[in-house]
């Protein structure tokens, strides 16, 4: 019973750390980098890992309710335990040896006890012998001394006589006796040997209910998870994901280019995304679209390349304000470059940096402390300002990193 109830906590715990292990990593392959048919292949050995924990839970029932149940049951039922202890049965088993025993054993005691004396009276009788020799050769013993060392060694030999007939009459009582010792001692084993055979049968019969339950080669459902982890991951197909993602994040995704807009547009319709925008958006390379009115008005669709932040959120207003909008232009001719930096806007004044700073992205600016630089705009909602490095180089940088020069 201990047995099985350590192996149904084992089936637990790996159950449930199989559970723990898809729940993980199924939330990490679905926020990270995976797409696709391939995604669907990870996502599927998640799957196996949850439907082969169901299983073993199975297994851990199946060995406590069934298993275990039965062999209490079964204990109860065989084995009766007494109120001063030990079992009623094995108290039946040693009573009834020990009443097949007794007759033969209480002749047995006498056979020994007829041994013992009459190897006493051999000793006697040789002691007696060797004195009434020696009495022979000593001058100094009279006539009566040497009569009473003979009637000595006489009675010793009648002791002998005696004892030898006393020791054979009780080794053939017992001889008498063995054939029906043998009898009802082997009359209470075979009794013992029945009830023996079927604990051994029932145990058998319980190891083999246990090894159907161990044995998960056999159930149904277990063959069908690893067809279907199979089939999940034969069905990935590396041309059909690049085919999707080219479609959705490359050249195929949809796009709206700037078109030709005349005098009546809305300023709150569309702007383009700012930093403090752009900072609650991915860190992945966002395309990017202009929405358009009239009959020439696209869904804006942004998409990210990285699929890793495919659960996030992101931004959808734009607009074509002239402040913020790097494809509008000042120049009524076209002639700026709508890529150019902005470096006339704002007063310009000089910092020191206070701190060192690495930039994180393309249009940031890295310094050392002490490192001067020009400030062009004031810090905006985010704690940015936008400068000028003496190098020519323009960027931004985190506000609080520097100081007015005195």
């Amino acid at each position: 019973m201990n047995c099985l109830h350590e192996r149904a906590r084992i089936e637990k715990a790996y159950a449930q750390q199989l559970t723990e292990w898809a729940r993980r990593w199924r939330q990490l392959v679905e926020k990270g980098p995976q797409y696709g048919t391939v995604e669907k292949a990870w996502v599927a050995v998640m799957s196996e890992a949850e439907r082969v924990s169901e299983l073993h839970l199975e297994v851990k029932a199946s060995l406590m309710n069934e298993d275990f149940e039965k062999i209490k049951n079964w204990q109860k039922e065989a084995f009766h335990k007494q109120m001063m202890g030990g079992f009623k049965e094995t108290k039946e088993a040693e009573d009834g040896f020990r009443k097949a025993q007794k007759p033969w054993a209480k002749k047995l005691k006498e056979v020994e006890a007829a041994k013992k004396a009459h190897h006493a009276a051999c000793k006697e009788e040789k002691l007696a012998i060797s004195r009434e020799a020696n009495s022979k050769a000593d001058p100094s013993l009279n006539p009566e001394q040497l009569k009473k060392l003979q009637d000595k060694v006489e009675k010793c030999k009648q002791d002998v006589l005696r004892t030898k007939e006393k020791y054979e009459k009780s080794l053939k009582e017992l001889d008498q006796g063995t054939p029906q010792y043998m009898e009802n001692m082997e009359l209470v084993f075979e009794q013992c040997q029945q009830f023996e055979e079927k604990r051994l049968r029932f145990f058998r019969e319980v190891l083999l209910e246990v090894q159907k339950h161990l044995d998960l080669s056999n159930v149904a459902s277990y063959k069908t998870i690893y067809r279907d982890l199979e089939q999940s991951i034969r069905a990935a197909d590396a041309v059909e994901d690049l085919r999707w993602f080219r479609a959705n994040h490359g050249p195929g995704m949809a796009m709206n280019w700037p078109q030709f807009e005349d005098e009546e547009w809305s300023a709150d319709l569309n702007r383009t995304l700012s930093r403090r925008d752009k900072k609650k958006a991915t860190d992945g390379v966002t395309l990017t679209g202009i929405n358009q009115t009239g009959d020439q008005s696209l869904q804006n669709k942004p998409s990210s390349v990285s699929s890793y932040e495919k659960t996030q959120s992101y931004p959808t207003d734009w607009s074509d304000d002239e402040s913020n909008n790097p494809f509008s232009s000042t120049d009524a001719n076209g002639d700026s470059n709508p890529f150019d930096e902005d470096t006339t806007s704002g007063i310009e004044v000089r910092v020191r940096a206070l701190y060192d700073y690495e930039s994180q992205e393309h249009d940031e600016l890295s310094f050392k402390a002490g490192d001067e630089l020009t400030k062009m705009e004031d810090e905006d909602e985010q704690g940015w300002c936008k400068g000028r490095l003496d190098n020519g180089q323009v960027g931004l940088y985190p506000a609080n990193y520097v100081e007015a020069i005195q």
